[in-house]
């Protein structure tokens, strides 16, 4: 395995696969948007393209399907976050 394909969480059910699609859509590319996570913490900047769905190893090894995004927040520069951490968007413009 090599460590880009690790992923801290994957996703076998369907029903979790089809919540990724679902984010995957919403957050086009230049985007702005204000994100709400799941740890309570609030992101707030543009992506500059569409978020990925691919296939992941967890840390234990097990394969499954994650995503991940790419945000500009402002400071200078680009953040990758994971796509199922998300828990609610908020569009608030275009770029």
């Amino acid at each position: 395995m090599n460590s880009i394909a690790i992923a801290p969480r994957v996703h076998t059910d369907p029903q979790a696969i089809e919540r990724l699609k679902t984010l995957q859509l919403e957050l086009d590319g230049e985007l702005e948007v204000e994100l709400h996570m799941r740890d309570g913490s609030v992101l707030r900047g543009t992506l500059p393209e569409r978020p990925t769905i691919q296939q992941f190893f967890d840390p234990d090894g097990n394969a499954g399907t994650n995503g991940l995004f790419r945000m500009d927040d402002g400071d200078g520069g680009v953040h990758l976050y994971w796509l199922d951490e998300i828990e609610k968007v908020v569009p608030t413009g275009t770029a």
